[in-house]
């Protein structure tokens, strides 16, 4: 079936929820305990609506089915949804800062299909053109395969205590790009 990749808009706010539940209930299995997942979602995953409005954030569609999400940030925040977040982000300066890549998620039934590689090479794209030539993350544990095998390189790994005393452990990876001359 044919993908498309599009900008997210707040329409697509309730499908895209349910899917970032499928894709973390699906993905993290072996990763994290049932109790870390149900937490994360809860607490962390979601969608970053400031994404939306910065027009940062696309969805891959086969037909009407969104079947995966994600985005770029040129703002501070590394990760998690409006769940997770008090205030709006600061800009960055793509002179001294790393753009963020933000919220990958693929259904659980399109997952190891080429589809998020896609999506980060949009991503990417789009903060370079920004003027950002370091891009930074903060990947899930099921996640960190994919962004190594992209060029991500791990920097630190992050134990996110969450509200309810689960520890999801993530991983700040960062990728960096030669300036255009």
């Amino acid at each position: 079936m044919p993908l498309t990749i599009r900008q997210a808009t707040f329409e697509d706010i309730p499908q895209l929820q349910e899917l970032i539940a499928i894709s973390v209930r699906g993905l993290s299995k072996g990763y994290y305990t049932p109790a870390q997942i149900e937490s994360s979602i809860r607490h962390i995953f979601g969608i970053d609506t400031q994404l939306v409005k910065d027009g940062t954030y696309y969805v891959v569609q086969s037909d009407d089915t969104i079947v995966a999400c994600g985005g770029w940030s040129k703002r501070n925040t590394l990760y998690g949804g409006d769940q997770y977040k008090e205030t709006e982000d600061p800009l960055l300066d793509p002179e001294t800062d790393a753009a963020r890549i933000r919220a990958f998620f693929v259904h659980a039934d399109w997952a190891r299909q080429g589809i998020g590689k896609k999506l980060i090479d949009v991503c990417e794209q789009a903060a370079l053109a920004d003027g950002f030539t370091v891009l930074e993350l903060g990947a899930t544990l099921p996640g960190v395969p994919l962004y190594d095998a992209l060029g991500y390189k791990a920097l630190e790994r992050l134990d996110e205590v969450l509200p309810d005393g689960e520890l999801l452990g993530l991983v700040k990876m960062r990728k960096m790009f030669e300036k255009a001359h």
